[in-house]
């Protein structure tokens, strides 16, 4: 069998960590990015525009998985340019990946593509989950579904399995990420609740969330729409007394609406980002008999204090024992 993982957007976040994970496993892994910038050094790497066919698409004869990631960040202004590129470059990278697959003589046996918790409305009344959740509205929400809807358009043959991930906040302790910035506002004693600090939040442990996709490539069964979360939703004035509690801070300065406002145009980021209510419950992993690590935020959130980077986060494996020698007497 050929265990190939074809990953896009390998320079990522999320790709960097994914390229790692299915390397120390045994599996061939194909880095497809923009650029070789970020790159992990995992696997072999091939370049591509995020739009046209090229050489890259012949690494999805006959794979194991095909994960796409690629997408411009939302960590940014919402102004008109910048909400075009988060639309097209998730949309068209999308169609690219989908005409290579419709073009494979042997197609691979599963599609993940990424998509997003934000998909869902505002939590005020209760988990969302995979089976029976309700769209939202507003720029976020109707990129998550036109994202979602050239991924399922996109005609491909019968043999792959096509998965949407819906995925939350993935926690790693890396510069930039989610996590790093939410510790540093509580280490300056900023990390009180944000806004009304009832929102709740949609989150999974890096580990766990390696671990799901791994378990959803595994179970031929896992089709459609799949929340890639933890089954804990914490409200937003107790995901920041986790952090708080990780660095040793006791208290912190709550920060308004109009103050977060503030920040973020200083930041060159939205509001949104911290704002929005998001509480994607994993119906679907959950009955697919997946078992989370991190169940709750507090425990994921102490786990990764000391877990820095990507070299933190998998530390080089020790040399391994030879073992007991097993004495075999000389013949006479």
């Amino acid at each position: 069998m050929n265990q190939t993982i074809v990953i896009f957007g390998a320079n990522g976040f999320l790709g960097r960590y994914l390229s790692r994970y299915f390397t120390r496993r045994g599996r061939e892994v194909v880095a497809i990015a923009r650029n070789r910038e970020g790159w992990s050094g995992d696997g072999m790497f091939l370049p591509w525009d995020g739009v046209s066919q090229g050489p890259w698409a012949l690494a999805l004869e006959g794979a194991e998985a095909v994960i796409n990631l690629a997408g411009r960040s939302v960590n940014c202004r919402y102004n008109r340019e910048n909400r075009r590129q988060i639309l097209d470059s998730r949309v068209a990278s999308t169609r690219a990946v989908g005409e290579a697959v419709a073009a494979c003589r042997i197609p691979p046996k599963v599609w993940l593509n990424s998509s997003t918790a934000t998909w869902y409305r505002h939590a005020e009344d209760g988990p969302q989950d995979d089976w029976q959740g309700v769209p939202g509205s507003g720029f976020s929400c109707d990129v998550a579904q036109a994202w979602e809807d050239a991924f399922f358009g996109c005609p491909t043959p019968a043999a792959t399995r096509k998965v949407a991930l819906r995925t939350g906040m993935v926690l790693a302790n890396e510069e930039g990420s989610v996590y790093d910035v939410l510790r540093k506002l509580c280490a300056f004693g900023l990390g009180g609740a944000m806004g009304r600090g009832g929102q709740r939040v949609s989150w999974i442990h890096m580990e766990d969330f390696l671990r799901a996709i791994d378990f959803i490539i595994q179970d031929g069964f896992l089709d459609g729409c799949v929340n890639v979360t933890a089954p804990d939703f914490p409200t937003n004035r107790e995901w920041m007394r986790n952090f708080r509690d990780a660095v040793g801070m006791p208290l912190g300065l709550p920060a308004a609406r109009w103050m977060l406002a503030i920040g973020a145009w200083f930041m060159r980021t939205e509001p949104e980002l911290v704002l929005k209510s998001r509480w994607a419950a994993p119906l679907r992993l959950r009955d697919a008999g997946f078992r989370w690590r991190w169940s709750k935020a507090v425990d994921a959130i102490a786990d990764l204090e000391p877990r820095r980077n990507l070299e933190g986060f998998f530390p080089e494996p020790g040399p391994r024992s030879a073992g007991a020698r097993v004495w075999v007497p000389a013949s006479s």
